[in-house]
C-alpha cells in the first residue's frame, strides 16, 4: 500500500473520509474560547453601555412564572423509538478505502492556532489506541511516517511548490477527482498531501461503503483520551447528583419517576462571542457605542465583507440570522417550561458584554453550573490552558445530557445535532426565524409567547429528519449512517 500523509489546518481522519467530529471540534475550540483572550471585550477606551433586559416585559413575567409553572408538557421524556438503529460496520475489509485510493492513513498532525495557542497533539485528543482498533479491518493506519518519507513535514511544503502536494481539492468533490488527481501523486511518489481538505469530499453520489466508512469514523472511531471521559463522567456525576454522595441512591431512584427532571439536566452552548456578535452584523441593544466598536471590529477582520452588513437589523431578524443572546435564549427555555430548578451545564458561558448581558440567563435559571464550578483546579490540572481539550470535556459532557440546546446555528449546533440525532437523544433546535419575529414583537405578552415557542418547536426536539442534497452526512445521519429496524 502506497502511503498518504495528511498535513492540513484541519483534521483529516481517513483518506478521503472526513470526520466532521474532529474538524467541528478544533472549531468549536474557536467558539468556546476565543473570547476568553480578551480582557475587555468592549475595548479600553469605548464608553459601552452596559446592557440591559431588551425584553423586560416578557422577562419579568419569566421570572413571575418561574415558581408557579405547571406546564404538562414532559421535557424530560426521551425520545421514542423513531424506527432506525446506528448501522455503521462495513460490509468489507477495506473496501470502502480500496475503491478510491487504496491508500495507507498517518496519524493528522494538528496546527498550532495562534489564538488560542494549543499545542495539543491528535493523541493527546483523541484515542488513538481506540480509533485504531475500530477501523483495522478497514483501512491500514500508522501512527507515523516511516522514515523514508521524514522529510515530508509542514516545512517542508510552506518553503516551495512541491509535487506531493495537492492542494486543488475542490469543495465536495467526487471520487472520480480524487482518482484521476492524487492517485498518479501516490503512484509517483508514493506519499501525497492533501491541503486544505475540509469539506473537500461531496456527500452526494458515494458508494454506500463510503458514507459508512464515514459514519463509523464519526459516531465510532472517535473517543476522547481517557482522562477527557473521567473528567467529563465526574461532571456528568455532579450534575445529576448535586451534594452528599451518600444521598446518590435515593436521588437515582427519584429521578426515574415523573419525569420532573429530578437528576437530570441541560446543555447550552451559549455561543455570543465577538466574532459571532459583529459577523451577525444585528443590534444587541448595547448603545451606538457597542453598534461602532462591531462595525469597527467586522471592518478589520473581514474588510467589510460580510453579507449580513446588507440588511437592516428587522431583516436579519425575521429570516432567524441574529444569534439568541443569554437573555433570548433564557426565555425560550422558559417559554418551554423550565423552571428555576433546572440544571444548566455551560459549555461556554463567557458572553460578549460579560456578566452584564449574562445575569439575565442567570437570574432565570440560578443553578447554572460549568466545570469550574463543578470539579477542583486540581481535577481540572490536565486541560488547564488546553483549549482543544477544554472543549472537549465540554463536548462529552453535552452528548451525556438529558437534553442539549444551542442559542445559534454552528459548527458545535451541526456536530451535536448529528451525534445526538444519531443516537436518538433529545435536542432543542431553536426556531430561529420565529424567535427573531416574536422578540421584535414588543406588544406580545408572556402567554401569547408561550403557545407561539411551544407551538414552534414541537417538531424541533430531535426528530430525525432525512439528509438532502448537498447536506453533511454529519449531521444528518439519516439515511447513510442508519438502518431501518424491523
Amino acid at each position: 500500500m502506497k502511503l498518504q500523509h495528511c498535513h492540513m489546518l484541519v483534521i483529516l481522519l481517513l483518506v478521503l473520509i472526513t470526520s466532521v467530529l474532529s474538524l467541528h471540534l478544533l472549531c468549536i475550540i474557536s467558539s468556546i474560547h476565543r473570547h476568553e483572550q480578551m480582557n475587555n471585550p468592549f475595548g479600553a477606551s469605548s464608553k459601552m453601555s452596559f446592557p440591559k433586559p431588551r425584553h423586560s416585559r416578557l422577562f419579568k413575567s419569566a421570572l413571575q412564572q418561574q415558581a408557579l409553572n405547571e406546564q404538562q408538557w414532559d421535557l424530560w421524556t426521551p425520545l421514542p423509538n423513531q424506527g432506525w438503529k446506528p448501522c455503521i460496520d462495513s460490509t468489507s475489509a477495506s473496501l470502502a478505502v480500496a475503491k478510491i485510493l487504496n491508500a495507507t492513513l498517518v496519524i493528522p498532525y494538528l496546527e498550532v492556532n495562534p489564538v488560542w495557542k494549543d499545542t495539543s497533539s491528535f493523541e493527546d485528543i483523541f484515542d488513538v489506541d481506540h480509533f485504531i482498533s475500530v477501523l483495522k479491518d478497514d483501512i491500514s493506519i500508522v501512527r507515523e511516517l516511516p522514515d523514508e518519507y521524514a522529510w515530508s513535514t509542514r516545512e517542508y511544503y510552506a518553503s516551495a511548490i512541491r509535487f506531493t502536494r495537492v492542494k486543488s481539492a475542490p469543495l465536495h468533490a467526487s471520487a472520480n477527482w480524487y482518482l484521476e488527481n492524487v492517485s498518479p501523486v501516490l503512484e509517483s511518489y508514493g506519499i501525497a498531501a492533501i491541503s486544505p481538505f475540509s469539506h473537500r469530499l461531496a456527500f452526494d453520489n458515494m458508494p454506500m461503503e463510503i458514507q459508512r466508512l464515514r459514519c463509523k469514523v464519526n459516531f465510532k472511531a472517535l473517543t476522547f483520551v481517557p482522562h477527557v471521559r473521567n473528567l467529563g463522567d465526574v461532571l456528568v456525576n455532579r450534575l445529576r447528583y448535586p451534594g452528599d454522595e451518600s444521598t446518590r441512591y435515593l436521588k437515582e431512584v427519584v429521578g426515574t419517576k415523573g419525569g420532573n427532571g429530578a437528576g437530570k439536566f441541560v446543555a447550552l452552548h451559549l455561543r455570543f462571542d465577538k466574532d459571532m456578535a459583529a459577523h451577525s452584523a444585528c443590534d444587541f441593544g448595547g448603545g451606538k457605542a457597542e453598534k461602532k466598536a462591531l462595525a469597527r471590529y467586522r471592518k478589520a477582520i473581514w474588510h467589510g465583507r460580510v453579507l449580513n452588513s446588507r440588511f437592516t437589523d428587522e431583516e436579519l431578524r425575521n429570516k432567524g440570522r441574529c444569534p439568541l443572546t443569554p437573555e433570548e435564549i433564557g426565555l425560550l427555555l422558559a417559554a418551554m417550561g423550565f423552571d428555576n430548578s433546572t440544571r444548566v451545564y455551560l459549555a461556554s458561558h463567557k458572553v460578549y458584554g460579560g456578566e452584564a448581558r449574562f445575569s439575565a440567563l442567570r437570574k432565570l435559571f440560578p443553578q447554572i453550573e460549568d466545570k469550574k464550578s463543578l470539579a477542583s483546579s486540581m481535577e481540572r490540572s490536565q486541560i488547564k490552558g488546553k483549549a482543544s481539550l477544554s472543549a472537549a470535556v465540554d463536548y462529552y459532557v453535552s452528548m451525556h445530557s438529558d437534553i442539549f440546546v444551542s442559542a445559534s446555528p454552528g459548527n458545535m449546533h451541526n456536530a451535536m445535532v448529528g451525534h445526538r440525532a444519531y443516537l436518538n437523544l433529545k435536542t432543542i433546535r431553536p426556531n430561529m426565524a420565529l424567535l427573531g419575529q416574536l422578540f421584535m414583537n414588543k406588544s406580545l405578552n408572556w402567554p401569547g409567547f408561550q403557545d407561539a415557542v411551544v407551538e414552534g418547536q414541537r417538531n424541533r426536539l430531535g426528530e430525525l429528519k432525512v439528509r438532502k442534497a448537498k447536506q453533511s452526512i454529519y449531521t444528518y445521519p439519516v439515511p447513510d449512517c442508519v438502518c431501518q429496524q424491523a
